[in-house]
């Protein structure tokens, strides 16, 4: 069965299924599907999100005959003209002061609305990072302080997100309350395990189910310790807005799953038996390489819990703990791929893709890379041991060195990490 999977057509089949994985995703179209009744009044277009700016233009164009008006943020890099709604750009995944400037002009946008008038909010991943509003009298250091050690703790984004939502006076469906008494819809595309309207881009417009109580028990947890400000913050404990305080009128409009099963067509059409392990899996990148390399093990000696060729396909956020050491230049893509790499140590008949649908791995250029059965061979005879990179989170680098990055550009959408393991 080998013998017909060459290292060429392996790594086609491979890049054919991410690339469907992220059509699937394609904003613009996912938008038109999902618009809601025009508005009696005004529309006023709000979002961030590394896919927001293209759906901000879908909507620009599709209601031409609406009064609309509104500001939407995106990553550096991501903005596309979008007619009447002005597109800023800011920074991600550390905030910096565009993303601050942007967190008050869509508050000032959504001011002085009345029952008639529409909010139309276009969120995707990415969000929290590109608009922040401290909330008093912390200033952007200090959110930037807590972001960063939120990033290096080895927290899940659902964690990230509930500590980042009640420091802030946008998010954590705070946008959506200074809306009232507009009429709000929010437009999701979904980058996190499990679709909760409330982590993606930590729900500046969906009422907030976390409390003080869970920030303080994630903050011992990890070890994080507040600037001064943002000790008075917390120790108010002014909560989020709950179930109930405004309308929440949410459309999922694409997410990880729909990406993953895009992906098993393909898949299908190239005679291998797609399995999704699920949409939703988190935890350490390395840690998660190591048990994937044992499932593709079983498949290969075993067929079991599928008979090759196969593909084992799952999406979610994995986490790379890097600690107060530091480190090299990587995502959890690429760090996935070396703790899988080194667990197969050269298994024959293995290949794996591992690729951030956003096309961006981490805050390199590359979206992930491709592992093949040769790889930590070729890595030797260059001098690269897979192990030493893996254990200086330098993974980008070791698969630069051996060609192996896949590199897409900003894809203008997110849907989270898609990850395939191909058995022949």
């Amino acid at each position: 069965m080998t013998g017909q999977w060459t290292d060429a057509r392996a790594r086609q089949v491979l890049r054919a299924m991410f690339d469907a994985a992220v059509a699937s995703a394609a904003p613009g179209d996912a938008v038109l599907r999902h618009l809601p009744e025009k508005p009696k009044g005004r529309c006023v277009v709000v979002g961030a999100g590394k896919a927001s700016a293209v759906m901000a233009a879908a909507v620009d164009a599709a209601w031409a005959d609406v009064s609309l008006s509104g500001v939407v943020a995106t990553r550096y890099g991501h903005g596309v003209p979008a007619g009447r709604i002005t597109i800023v750009e800011t920074a991600h995944p550390t905030p910096d002061v565009n993303s601050a400037a942007a967190a008050q002009r869509l508050l000032e946008a959504v001011q002085g609305l009345g029952p008639d008038d529409l909010v139309l909010a276009l969120i995707s991943g990415g969000g929290s990072a590109l608009v922040c509003a401290p909330a008093p009298p912390m200033t952007l250091a200090d959110k930037i302080a807590i972001n960063r050690a939120l990033l290096h703790s080895g927290a899940t984004i659902t964690e990230m997100n509930a500590v980042r939502k009640h420091f802030s006076q946008i998010k954590g469906g705070r946008l959506a309350q200074a809306a009232q008494p507009a009429r709000v819809v929010t437009l999701l595309i979904s980058d996190v395990p499990g679709d909760d309207p409330g982590v993606i881009a930590s729900g500046p417009t969906v009422p907030d189910s976390s409390s003080w109580a869970d920030v303080e028990e994630i903050l011992a947890r990890y070890e994080i310790d507040l600037p001064e400000a943002a000790a008075a913050v917390a120790a108010q404990r002014q909560e989020t807005p709950k179930a109930g305080a405004f309308a929440s009128d949410v459309r999922m409009i694409a997410a990880p799953s729909l990406a993953l099963a895009a992906a098993a067509e393909v898949a299908r059409a190239a005679g291998v038996t797609p399995l999704i392990l699920g949409d939703a899996i988190e935890g350490e990148a390395r840690e998660a390489g190591i048990v994937m390399a044992g499932i593709a093990r079983s498949v290969r000696a075993h067929g079991l819990p599928v008979r090759g060729p196969a593909v084992l396909l799952s999406g979610g956020e994995a986490t790379v703990s890097i600690g107060k050491a530091g480190a090299g230049r990587g995502g959890r893509n690429t760090e996935f791929l070396l703790g899988l790499g080194a667990a197969l140590a050269g298994a024959p008949g293995i290949w794996a893709l591992a690729c951030d649908s956003d096309g961006i791995d981490g805050t390199e250029d590359a979206a992930g890379a491709i592992l093949a059965p040769d790889s930590l061979t070729r890595g030797l005879s260059s001098g690269l041991k897979a192990r030493a990179y893996l254990g200086a989170h330098d993974s980008y680098s070791y698969f630069q060195a051996l060609g192996d990055l896949v590199v897409t550009g900003p894809t203008l959408t997110n849907v989270n990490d898609i990850r395939a393991i191909l058995i022949a």
